[in-house]
């Protein structure tokens, strides 16, 4: 018998033991008789029978160890899951309990201010009130010289209260309008998956505020009576309680109705600990649980890793069952909110296709809730013709759901609880592309292609130096030590694409300018694997990630320059993996310090255009670097930079991350399509990419808009700086001599 102590038994300890406290404060009172004398205080229980009390001081206990026990089972669900380093340490508890705050403080709600407004108000509301209600029985525990809740810190006391009350109240009605009002004012994410116990959290937390505030004016009233039927000068500070209590004093049986309201504001509370292990509700615990443990043992924007294939025999590969996924990942299921702001962002949703992100939180808490042991209630209620019948996966997700993610990022980026779905749906994807063989054909092709040629466009290493030829470019073959400052890593679509050649040589035109010394590798630059990587093809990945790193360690490479952000993640964040360490740069933030060094003369640069900066996933969500290319643009004289609708964090994917470059798009708008017009209405002349896909897919785009070059011209940010250089190098006056 494994008698280790787990997770969930600290669960039901922390439960047993606050179920003891609450025993042991109603027990203590009965033989230290301690009494605040002052005439303006509340006591406690006062008008409430003993056999109330004494049932009050029972069941709550006995409440609070049943919904320890729950949770814990949810606990041991979680430990199905395999390991996950998320230990603290020194480095990373200061980040831990930033993460910690900006959740509990609201901060990743109010990115939307109207959901978060509401929630804060709920939550801040609820939290004060708990804190007032605690504060009232810690005052009731304490010897007499030592009460404080008399005077004026009473008074103070009941206006903090009625103010919390009333702003948790205002929270819930704003919160059932949101929800069931008019449909006009229900957002679509919430009108598609809300459910029965949505009504029922928010009932009893209704009737938490109304009950409360229902035996406050019957108390006051009753005191006034009990005194003379002049009510208590001091609780005019209660400002929702004492004019109720001047509209209730004149009512016969005060006492029985305060009484009755008493006891009803006590089951509405005990109802709250029925629903809070079963319902959504439980992600009181456990979104904050989340947050504090949102920082990882590997970058933001890397996959995670996987043993070497060529030497591990392992017996599957990805996520098909439940206890593929970390432990972390099945805490997320519980940590979600079901607010749908994932599903909001993603590109595949909003043009038709069958990925929503919520659903495969939501299905992956599903079948970990139905295969349990004990099975526990799934994380939000399922229509009841749904069943799991066996702990897999693909009993609820689709491969059409996960192929058609672009792994944009955008859905974890805007998660408020910092829910990791990306690395769900990419697991799924390894045990598809490695275990089944389940992909889109046309990625078969791809892989072929990057197996037999090193790249996916399937064209032949000997041409990838092509571009170069009427350049002064140094190119080397990789098997001596490399002399140069830098190394240029030009990348497939910069070697192959006919578009992101005109790209690569404007940028070894900058850096001529620049007189930065560097080299390519030319025909020895193998495919990084990123797109082999995000669509499951690990052996492939780690096959040319290899190669590619034996090539660059005996070069004793240090310093890469890359303009394609696929490459720059792979190289940077995923590369140090398989022991490839690197400086990488991306070119954006290249240009932007050649700039600022001066090294790179903008002097006469001139574009006199309107220009719109397109968000590459995996420069902007995967890395944070968002500033670098609108710097570069910003500092041309005579541009006008404007946003897109959707930018920054929020940008819109241009539809070809995640291998979705090679696939075919049949269903619903072309996410390149959707992205173009939104960046056409912006009035722009000029449309800026820092990323070889993305510039192809709003080229095509636009064009498919019927927006020629000589109206809108889509190019990467390094065509844009070297037309505006060579523009005003062609404008320069030139002196000229006047007759006379």
């Amino acid at each position: 018998m494994n008698s280790k102590f787990k997770p969930h038994h600290l669960v039901i300890l922390l439960g047993l033991g606050i179920a003891l406290f609450t025993v042991a404060s109603g027990i203590v009172p009965n033989f230290t008789e301690f009494h605040d004398e002052s005439s303006q205080t509340r006591e406690v229980f006062e008008n409430i029978p003993t056999p109330v009390k004494v049932a009050f001081y029972t069941v709550i206990p006995i409440m609070l160890v049943y919904g320890a026990v729950l949770f814990s089972y949810r606990v041991r669900n979680w430990q199905r899951g395999a390991p996950d380093n998320r230990a603290t340490t020194t480095k990373n508890v200061k980040r831990r309990l930033g993460d910690f705050r900006a959740g509990v403080y609201m901060q990743t709600l109010l990115r939307e201010p109207g959901a978060g407004i509401m929630h804060s108000m709920i939550y801040f509301g609820f939290l004060v009130l708990l804190g007032v209600t605690t504060t009232l029985e810690i005052n009731h525990q304490l010897p007499e010289d030592l009460k404080f809740l008399h005077g004026g810190v009473y008074k103070g006391y009941t206006l903090v209260g009625d103010v919390a009350g009333i702003i948790f109240l205002v929270g819930i009605v704003w919160a059932v309008v949101r929800r069931y009002g008019p449909r006009a004012w229900r957002p679509y994410r919430i009108r598609i998956k809300s459910r029965p116990e949505h009504a029922v959290i928010l009932g009893v937390f209704f009737l938490i505020a109304v009950t409360g505030f229902m035996a406050e004016g019957y108390r006051i009233a009753l005191e006034g009576q009990l005194a003379g039927g002049t009510l208590p000068d001091h609780e005019k500070w209660s400002i929702v309680g004492y004019p109720l209590a001047q509209g209730l004093d004149s009512m016969g049986n005060l006492s029985g109705w305060h009484q009755f309201w008493w006891i009803a504001h006590v089951v509405s509370f005990v109802s709250f600990l029925i629903i809070l292990p079963t319902t959504m509700l439980r992600h009181m615990f456990t979104s904050p649980l989340n947050m504090y443990l949102k920082d990882k043992d590997r970058p933001k924007g890397a996959m995670k890793p996987m043993p070497d294939l060529m030497e591990a025999e392992l017996d599957t590969y990805g996520a098909s069952t439940i206890e593929d996924f970390t432990w972390k990942q099945l805490l997320d299921t519980d940590a979600c909110t079901m607010c749908g702001r994932c599903t909001s962002v993603c590109p595949a949703h909003a043009t038709g296709k069958p990925l929503d992100p919520r659903e495969i939180v939501l299905k992956t808490g599903e079948v970990m809730a139905r295969t349990g042991d004990p099975q526990v209630s799934p994380p939000i209620g399922v229509d009841k013709d749904i069943t799991v019948s066996a702990n897999s996966m693909f009993e609820r997700v689709t491969s059409e759901e996960l192929w058609a993610c672009t792994t944009c990022k955008a859905c974890d980026e805007i998660c408020p609880v910092n829910i990791e779905i990306l690395d769900k749906i990419l697991d799924m994807r390894r045990y598809l592309s490695l275990m089944e063989s389940d992909f889109p054909t046309e990625l078969g092709n791809a892989y072929r292609s990057m197996e037999n040629t090193g790249n996916p466009w399937g064209i032949s290493q000997s041409e990838r130096a092509d571009w170069a030829k009427d350049l002064d470019v140094d190119i080397i073959d990789g098997s001596e030590p490399l002399e140069a400052e830098y190394l240029y890593w030009v990348g497939c679509a910069g070697s192959f694409d006919d578009k992101n050649r005109k790209v690569t040589q404007a940028m070894a035109n900058l850096l001529r300018r620049a007189d930065i010394d560097y080299a390519i590798l030319g025909p020895s630059e193998m495919c990084t694997g990123d797109s082999a990587r995000r669509s499951g093809n690990e052996f492939i990945f780690q096959m040319l990630a290899m190669q590619n790193i034996e090539t660059l360690n005996n070069m004793g490479t240090k310093k890469i320059i890359t303009q394609c952000p696929h490459c720059f993640n792979t190289l940077a964040n995923e590369y140090p993996q398989l022991g490839g360490h690197y400086e990488v740069v991306h070119h954006s933030q290249f240009l932007e310090w050649l700039i600022d060094s001066g090294k790179l003369d903008l002097e006469g640069a001139r574009l006199d255009e309107r220009v719109v900066y397109h968000d590459s996933c995996y420069l902007g969500r995967h890395n944070d670097v968002y500033l670098a290319p609108r710097r570069v643009i910003g500092s041309l004289g005579g541009v006008q930079v404007v946003e897109a609708e959707r930018n920054g964090t929020k940008g819109m994917c241009c539809g070809a991350g995640g291998a979705r470059m090679w696939m075919e798009e049949n269903v619903g708008k072309q996410i390149n399509v959707d992205r173009s017009q939104e960046l056409l209405a912006t009035g722009a002349s000029r449309i800026a990419t820092a990323c070889p896909f993305c510039y192809i897919m709003m080229d095509d785009g636009v064009k498919g808009e019927g927006v020629e070059d000589d109206q809108v011209k889509v190019g990467d940010i390094a065509m844009h700086v070297l037309d505006a250089i060579e523009a005003g190098e062609a404008t320069e006056v030139t002196p000229s001599t006047t007759a006379g």
